[in-house]
């Protein structure tokens, strides 16, 4: 890509004028969007203004503005270039990554990592954290990701999963979470096995069939190279040349964590998932999530990824639920400590 840039400061205002130079009208097009879609969401996020002029964009606003702008369409233009998609959701994620002002917390040094290529799809990260956990995923056995509803955290990992399989770096999947809240009492419910667990592992089959052809997923749950379960299921066995996911691990007991983590096998990769802040276990009972990522927080070859409410890719009034929830959270804490 050429990108020449002309760039005068008004005198007086802090104020930038920017021309931007692609060497593609085709793919400028597409990074445009529909009616200059996408163009009018930097415009909307990063305050600039955009004039798109045959193969030029004249971005106006202040000299960060600009830069971000700069920045959001470079990236963008460089993942056409590599012949991926760009919609609404990879501009958002572009903008977030440049904009983001908070450190990752993450342990063992993981790196940023660009684009992942499952059978459907061509995946990026997102946000800052997923770029750390995307790179953790990539050469790590045992991964820990915690954090609010919305962060890719299950999403990315699944995506992984397929990935994996696909190129024959495992043999199969195996999917994983509590069976329902605080200790998976299932007598109850109406059905046999599997009707009484599939409501509760139903999200696990939505990230499979976003990332893999129907009839692949459905042969794989035949032939067992795909295996959703409930935790429970997991005991005395281990798990060999396989990639294994337990999701909503906050709900988990230390004593099934610690059965979980044992049955990492030769050749297997696992990752564990779950948000602390939504603990369904009874009043009193400690998470096996807490337990485990505070015990494992120093041992070598395991990462911890901790996403925020800035990393949430879903609907933006998700990440201010959640951001508004976490000043309550914090509030209450203070309360407590005064009173103490």
């Amino acid at each position: 890509m050429s990108t020449n840039i002309e760039s005068g400061i008004k005198a007086g205002h802090a104020q930038d004028i920017v021309t931007l130079t692609f060497d593609d009208n085709r793919l400028l097009a597409v990074l445009s969007g529909e009616h200059d879609q996408h163009l009018s969401i930097i415009e909307d996020q990063l305050d600039v203004e955009l004039s798109p002029r045959g193969n030029h964009v004249v971005v106006k606003g202040t000299v960060d503005a600009c830069r971000d702008a700069k920045q959001v369409m470079d990236s963008l233009y460089d993942r056409l270039r590599e012949g991926l998609d760009v919609g609404p959701g990879e501009v958002e994620g572009a903008i977030r990554m440049v904009s983001s002002t908070e450190a990752v917390s993450v342990t063992d040094g993981a790196k940023g990592q660009v684009h992942l290529k499952t059978p459907r799809r061509a995946i990026s990260a997102r946000s800052p954290a997923q770029s750390v956990y995307m790179s953790a995923l990539q050469d790590r056995d045992l991964v820990f990701a915690a954090g609010p509803a919305g962060t890719g955290k299950t999403y990315l990992a699944v995506a992984y999963a397929a990935a994996a399989l696909s190129n024959g770096a495992v043999d199969r999947i195996i999917l994983s979470r509590p069976a329902v809240e605080a200790g998976e009492r299932l007598g109850f419910l109406p059905g046999d096995m599997r009707e009484k667990v599939d409501p509760y592992l139903r999200p696990l089959y939505d990230a499979l069939y976003d990332v893999l052809p129907a009839n692949r997923v459905s042969r794989g749950l035949e032939d067992g190279t795909i295996e959703i379960a409930p935790l429970a299921f997991m005991r005395g066995r281990t798990l060999s040349n396989a990639f294994i996911i337990l999701d909503e691990a906050q709900n988990c007991t230390p004593m099934q964590m610690k059965m979980f983590l044992t049955r990492f096998g030769e050749g297997s990769q696992m990752v564990i998932t779950g948000d602390p802040s939504q603990v369904d276990l009874p009043a009193g009972a400690k998470s096996g999530l807490a337990e485990a990522m505070a015990l494992l927080r120093h041992v070598d070859g395991v990462v911890q990824i901790a996403f925020t409410h800035v990393d949430v890719v879903r609907h933006p009034l998700v990440a201010r639920i959640v951001r508004a929830y976490d000043r309550a959270d914090e509030g209450r804490s203070e309360d407590k400590q005064s009173r103490d």
